[in-house]
């Protein structure tokens, strides 16, 4: 089939022979396209829009052919969740608690342990709605589910919950499983059973003492203690056995740390080491990977390699122990990650029945090959410090790790279970799985009838020749094939034109079909209104017909126009708009563009029969044209006084053009100008010579005032006078606008002196706050300039400042009118306020480079905001013969740089220096909070930053901005140490904004 655009031209292309009042229904059919042939299936690689017979690519390619019965459906098959033969069951992370998960799977495969759980005895327990309600029944329960649950994964929140842990918070593993074994031994010691009351003592609990031996007198001091596992040092230490050496070895006591003897009765040196009596059946070793380091006050997390065996001998580090003592390795706790605060636990686990090792990571568990602990997988993991070590090679039967913090040894044991839990949970899950059975059988029976509805329906569709139809929308009817979204009724309405009918424009949205197929989806479907091969709307084609054959005449009447507007006039003309005169051709196309998609417009009207949505044009340079010649039409309705911006044509001309615009102005050669418009610009014009008179006087009667030349001032008092006057410097400045442009601005008429007094009648400011600075709001007056103000400007209220001689050398200032010292401490007062109660102010801070002085001299930053440079630019144009307000001007025409008293031109601007950023503070945050900023915004870590402020050192970090004196718009200077090599110290310094708590608050500390 032909493209689109080919097929809408062709549907239209008898209108150049055919008038509108010699339409037929032949022709309304060829504007509706309703004779276009039908495509057929594998003709078209996708559907012709423009053809409303074609019903190919619609979607229907779906339902044709053999479908899968999964395709009628999005339900997983909830055996997918079901767990597998021999298979463990993992755990749900509930955020950030895998090293939760983590010890559970460990202590679950403690087989002592789960056995003397399961005969703890608890309340309810043959209530079928029981609810495990205290720690031990919530552990009792999940590891009945951990052996018996039928599902692949069980959610732990309850233990979770019933211990108070942050699901979102990351803990210290270590730190919980000590807690959570002592809360356990402190629960279980309340069973009546005694097996059970001490199952935690009996699997984790050794004996070893402290054995502390005098130099002087050799007396031996011991000091019996209990442990549940074992905390070895892996710094500077290879393997596991170096570990344990080094946590028995002689440790000397000299110095200040001597030790008191109580033979001696006095401190003496002596030495202390530790003595192992008695293991566990489960030996808990943990390896201090996660360590406090002194330089940056944080933990970090040593990625050191250490090998450990699968088999370890204890025998040797024993005390009075004969033979050997050989523990097997049962478990490895793995931390992925560089950092102490973030990362990701897992554990390795050893089946105690069938010696098969698995991964336990949450709700993944990966079953071992070859019965055989394997690591590589979590040490290749990519990670980002530099000074990457070589993993060293391992001897057989040994294991190597930068990430293990945990090794479990141990003898061996067994088993009962709480079956009836159990066997609850599994029944909410077999009905769940027939649930969901039931959905998808529900989902493939509706679609199966989808499928025959389809098939039925698709062969109705098309319309046969002489045959009745009616027209359905093609996105209707994508969607009903589209099994994915609800069919809705049938909606009509926005393919209706102004008649109500179907208007030509929508055919190619729209599909021609059958009455039989069209009655069988209004049936099933609803909806309307309902378009028939009576539903062609006549009116519409025969104004198609005239619009489109205006558009052929257009072109030849746009020549036209342009050869007669060449010609010499004569006779009678009229007066047409020069920007219309440019633009008519475009005006008469958007009209009638217009005219041809009406039902699109809104309710204005076009070109001389109305308001008109603004059009651009593309000819000229004008902004917009409204209407057809209303460029020469003034505001009052009569024509135009700027005979500039209009042009006669003669009669001929102007008949052309009101054939496209019958209701434009219409103004003949004899119109006289609007009279109004006439009397106005006199009156301006006369205004303006008022005020250039007016300006000139002004500025010849203060013409130092005015170019700023011979001011007075207050350092240095001028000789010769002992009064001086004031006026707000924003009068002065209004009036210089007014001098040099007296046309463009307002004249002055009242010096408003009431700024600078308060509601007493009070002057605001001292001589001296004057010359510290508040002279910036202030300009002062010679008297014999005073007496020409007040001559010329309204006067609410003189302000003068006088200069009396004291006997002697000394000089005193007075105001009138008086200082009002109430209204000028509160002035102080709050202006001190608010230098120490800011929020959300800007400061800067300015980066000091090694023993460099500060970039004090330093260009401004060339990408400062461009806006700044803008902003020192004059607020108007410079016209001729205006001076520039920033600039003096010498008699021989040459400008220089206007200087303020002090010889510097003054900005109250900060400008910004290279190296130096700006940052949004609040009085009342911190400086360490201060800190996290500069860190970001100029990536040195806290504890490398030097901060100083007009020389003194900021060195509280818990110490708000306000108390340290930092106010808006002050500068800090930003000295940085060598930058840290470890940017897993920099992570660790983002997870460290706010001080760690741990476990505070949880049910593992008995609140």
């Amino acid at each position: 089939m032909a493209p689109r655009i080919q097929l809408e031209k062709a549907a239209w292309r008898w209108v150049e022979t055919v008038k509108p009042e010699e339409i037929e229904q032949e022709h309304i059919e060829l504007a509706y396209r309703v004779n276009l042939p039908a495509c057929k299936r594998g003709t078209c690689r996708r559907n012709c829009r423009g053809n409303p017979n074609c019903l190919v690519g619609i979607g229907e390619q779906a339902w044709l052919g053999e479908i899968d019965e999964n395709a009628f459906h999005n339900i997983d098959d909830p055996n997918s969740e079901r767990r597998d033969k021999n298979t463990f069951v993992g755990l749900t992370n509930l955020g950030a608690t895998c090293y939760v998960n983590t010890f559970l799977q460990v202590w679950f495969h403690n087989l002592e342990l789960r056995r003397s759980l399961y005969q703890c005895w608890l309340l309810f327990k043959h209530d079928y709605d029981y609810e495990p309600q205290s720690i031990c029944e919530h552990l009792q329960y999940l590891f009945a589910l951990l052996q018996n649950s039928n599902r692949k994964y069980i959610d732990p929140s309850g233990l979770v919950k019933a211990l108070g842990l942050d699901t979102g918070q990351q803990q210290d593993a270590q730190e919980f499983s000590k807690l959570f074994l002592s809360l356990l031994e402190d629960t279980l010691s309340k069973q009546k059973n005694p097996n059970v009351q001490n199952v935690i003592q009996r699997q984790f609990c050794g004996q070893f003492s402290y054995v502390t031996v005098c130099n002087q007198c050799e007396r031996s001091s011991a000091l019996p203690s209990r442990f549940y596992e074992l905390e070895l040092n892996i710094q500077g230490h290879k393997n596991l056995t170096e570990c344990v050496t080094e946590f028995l070895k002689e440790e000397k006591l000299d110095g200040e740390n001597r030790y008191f003897c109580e033979s001696c009765q006095s401190k003496q040196n002596a030495t202390r080491r530790i003595k192992l009596h008695s293991l566990p059946p489960t030996l808990n070793l943990q390896l201090m990977r996660f360590v406090f380091d002194r330089q940056t006050g944080h933990k970090k997390k040593l990625n050191t390699f250490i090998s450990f065996p699968e088999q370890l001998e204890m025998g040797p580090f024993l005390e009075g122990k004969q033979g050997t003592c050989v523990y097997e390795l049962s478990a490895v706790l793995i931390h992925r990650g560089i950092s102490a605060y973030s990362g990701h636990y897992i554990a390795h686990v050893k089946d105690a029945r069938t010696g098969d090792w698995y991964k336990f990571n949450d709700e993944e568990i990966e079953k071992m090959e070859g019965k055989k602990l394997q690591l590589g997988i979590e040490e290749d993991i990519a990670e980002t410090v530099k000074s990457q070590t070589r993993k060293p090679k391992c001897s057989k039967g040994y294991h190597c790790s930068r990430n293990a913090y945990m090794l479990v040894y141990k003898v061996q044991e067994e088993k009962t279970f709480l079956q009836r839990l159990v066997d609850q949970d599994n029944h909410k899950f077999e009905e769940w799985c027939s649930e969901m059975a039931d959905m998808r059988k529900q989902s493939v029976d509706k679609g199966k009838a989808k499928h025959e509805e389809v098939k039925e329906l698709y062969e109705l569709l098309p319309a046969k020749d002489g045959d009745p139809y009616e027209f359905i929308p093609l996105d209707w009817l994508k969607k009903w094939l589209d099994d994915s979204t609800a069919t809705k009724e049938i909606d009509n309405s926005l393919f209706l034109c102004c008649h109500s009918k179907l208007h030509p424009d929508k055919v190619g949205e729209s599909k021609r079909v059958s009455l039989q197929a069209a009655e069988l989806l209004y049936k099933r479907y609803g909806g309307g209104p309902r378009l028939d091969n009576f539903s062609l709307c006549r009116e519409c084609v025969s104004q198609r017909c005239r619009v489109l054959r205006l558009k052929n005449q257009l072109n030849e009447d746009y020549k036209e126009v342009s050869n007669l507007v060449k010609r010499v006039l004569s006779g009678e003309g009229y007066w047409v708009g020069k920007v219309s005169l440019r633009s008519w051709r475009q005006l008469a196309l958007e009209q009638l563009e217009e005219d041809e998609h009406e039902t699109k417009h809104s309710n204005g009207q076009t070109n001389g029969r109305g308001p008109h949505t603004n059009s651009k044009l593309s000819e000229g340079n004008e902004d917009e044209m409204k209407t057809f010649n209303e460029d020469v039409v003034c505001s009052h309705g009569g024509l135009g006084i700027l005979e500039t911006e209009r042009k006669l044509v003669s009669s001929e001309v102007w008949t052309k053009l009101r054939a496209y615009f019958p209701k434009a102005p219409e103004f003949t050669q004899n119109q006289e100008p609007c009279q109004q418009c006439l009397t106005l610009e006199q009156e301006e014009k006369d205004n303006e010579a008022v005020s250039k008179m007016m300006a000139l006087d002004q500025k010849n009667q203060l013409l130092n005032l005015f170019h700023e030349k011979n001011r007075p001032t207050l350092t240095k008092w001028p000789q010769g006078t002992d009064v001086l006057y004031i006026v707000p410097l924003y009068f002065v400045d209004e009036w210089r606008k007014f001098i040099r442009r007296p046309t463009k601005s307002s004249p002055v008429s009242n010096v408003g002196n009431t700024l600078l007094l308060c509601p007493h009648g009070g002057f605001m400011f001292t001589y001296d706050s004057l010359i510290d600075g508040d002279a910036q709001h202030i300009a002062l007056l010679w008297p014999s300039e005073w007496e020409v103000i007040s001559r010329l400007f309204i006067v609410d209220q003189p302000i003068s400042i006088h200069c009396i001689k004291q006997s002697g050398s000394t000089t005193e200032y007075t105001t009138q009118p008086d200082l009002c010292w109430e209204c000028r401490e509160g002035f102080l007062f709050q202006q001190q306020r608010d230098l120490r109660e800011y929020t959300q102010a800007t400061i800067y801070i300015r980066k000091v480079v090694e023993d460099q002085m500060m970039l004090k001299e330093a260009a401004p930053e060339m990408n400062a905001s461009s806006s700044e440079a803008e902003e020192e630019k004059e607020e108007q144009p410079k016209v001729d013969g205006d001076k520039d307000p920033d600039f003096s001007q010498s008699q021989d025409g040459a400008k220089r740089l206007k200087l303020s008293e002090s010889g510097i031109r003054r900005s109250t601007r900060h400008r910004k220096l290279r190296g130096e950023k700006a940052l949004i503070v609040s009085a009342n945050q911190t400086l360490k909070e201060l800190k996290i900023q500069i860190m970001h915004a100029f990536s040195v870590a806290p504890f490398d930053q030097n901060l100083s402020i007009n020389g003194k050192s900021l060195t509280d970090d818990s110490a708000t901005l306000g108390s340290l004196g930092v106010i808006p718009e002050s500068i800090i200077c930003l000295k940085a140490d060598e930058p840290i090599a470890d940017y897993a110290a920099m992570d660790d310094v983002y997870q460290v904004r706010m001080p760690e708590e741990g476990f505070k608050g949880t049910g593992l500390l008995g609140h």
